[in-house]
């Protein structure tokens, strides 16, 4: 294997950890908050019980999220520096900021951690709204670097430099708002399933069900909140990667040939060697309407454009069919909770509590799943229309032992933080043990 797929391969494989424990640690904070105020309002024991379990999960996931992330930010450096040569300067904002809302995160988790019974008990609570806040904030940033990729703006290119630098319109590049809201959302909705999914399966268990129902009701209240609303930012989405990155789009789809009135695919088994896609579902005009608001409209093919420029279509397209499955398949469990609000003798079934136990992993494979179809469907770009990938890489030999370190230590990192949850469940489910 050459440096590059080397290269290629270690960030993925270090940004698809991290990218489960940024989501986990944007989250949950949110879901802890509840709980307390749930507490405060109450007195019922239940909750002080779930928020500072919960309180134990954000604090596992902010660290273990702070090494991963100190490990990538080493990585941009190490493995793409003619990438930092150039970009450092135009996106350095995004990640100064990021910087500056990590740390309010953790002085904020500081004071939620040791301030109980010492602050006052609205202003112990506000520390953990800020705790939430700050980590949204982080992702945001951090998406807005990356959105800057998909939309390079904020600078001018002469004779291979970038100059005339403007670091606010980098920032609030063409890309960022749709990218930060779909990751956002993305975020509550794997973060809001996975956790419900964790204590529905502790109440098929039997295991203290008063406890894991009120944490079920609150995970899946904004997990269902952010899979209804996912669609929406979708097609947001869908409509500016149209505008702006039409080979993705065409790769998205594994449409090869250009046509008015494209069919939407659902499915298929790409051939990239006779460019053509089988066993697909065809939906006549849907795709030229949802990427432009026009069931008539033009969409490029992939046969339009040159070869050298043409994302990995089987890759790009599986992903996109994995992420609005799995989406779709989200939504309507949302839709099935709030209608059990109604009809609470579902809740009495234990089929109804396997639903959401089986689909807690699935938000986070949506997710992995969304990650590629942004990264390589940008692919052979780093920096879209402006560098490639290859030009970016370092020349540095040995690579491949790198990328066998970094897999020992996310490896190591993942079995930690699984145990120590599993921990912190059995505690939780046995508090007098």
């Amino acid at each position: 294997m050459e440096n590059l797929d080397y290269a290629r391969l270690q960030m993925a494989f270090t940004l698809g950890f991290h990218i489960i424990f940024a989501c986990i640690g944007m989250v949950m904070p949110f879901f802890m908050v509840v709980a307390h105020k749930k507490w405060l309002n109450t007195r019922n024991l239940v909750y002080l019980d779930l928020t500072k379990a919960w309180l134990k999960g954000v604090a596992i996931f902010f660290v273990t999220g702070a090494v991963s992330g100190t490990a990538l930010s080493f990585e941009l450096g190490m493995l793409w520096p003619e990438f930092m040569k150039h970009a450092g300067p135009v996106i350095g904002m995004p990640f100064s900021l990021e910087g500056a809302a990590f740390f309010v995160e953790a002085i904020a988790l500081g004071f939620y951690l040791y301030g109980w019974k010492k602050l006052p008990e609205t202003f112990h609570w506000i520390t953990g709204i800020i705790i939430g806040v700050s980590g949204v904030l982080s992702g945001i940033l951090v998406v807005s670097a990356n959105a800057w990729m998909n939309a390079p703006t904020g600078f001018d290119v002469i004779n291979g430099e970038f100059v005339n630098i403007d670091p606010v319109k980098a920032f609030l590049n063409e890309a960022w708002f749709t990218q930060a809201l779909h990751m956002t959302l993305a975020a509550f909705a794997a973060t809001g399933f996975a956790v419900a999914g964790i204590h529905a399966f502790q109440i098929l268990r039997n295991k203290r069900p008063e406890l894991h129902k009120a944490a079920f009701k609150i995970a899946i209240l904004f997990g269902g909140i952010a899979a209804l609303l996912q669609p929406i930012s979708g097609d947001i989405s869908a409509k500016d990667v149209a505008e702006r990155q039409p080979i993705k789009l065409a790769a998205m789809e594994a449409h090869y040939e250009t046509e008015r009135g494209a069919p939407l695919f659902i499915g298929g088994i790409v051939d990239e060697e006779n460019k053509e896609v089988t066993n697909r579902i065809e939906i006549p005009k849907a795709l030229s309407f949802l990427a432009f608001g026009d069931f008539d409209a033009e969409v490029k093919g992939l046969n339009d454009f040159p070869e050298e420029n043409l994302p990995p279509v089987s890759i790009v397209h599986y992903a996109f069919q994995t992420m609005v499955g799995i989406g779709s398949l989200m939504m309507l469990a949302a839709v099935v909770y709030f209608i059990s609000l109604k009809k609470k003798s579902w809740m009495e079934k234990r089929k109804y509590w396997w639903l959401f136990a089986l689909l807690s992993p699935l938000g986070f494979i949506a997710v992995e799943a969304g990650w590629v179809v942004t990264e390589v469907g940008r692919q052979p770009w780093i920096v879209y229309n402006i560098m490639r990938t290859s030009e970016a890489v370092t020349p540095m030999p040995g690579l491949k032992y790198s990328f066998f370190l970094y897999l020992g230590v996310y490896i190591s990192l993942a079995i930690t933080v699984t145990w120590l949850m599993r921990r912190q469940i059995k505690v939780l489910n046995n508090p007098n043990d």
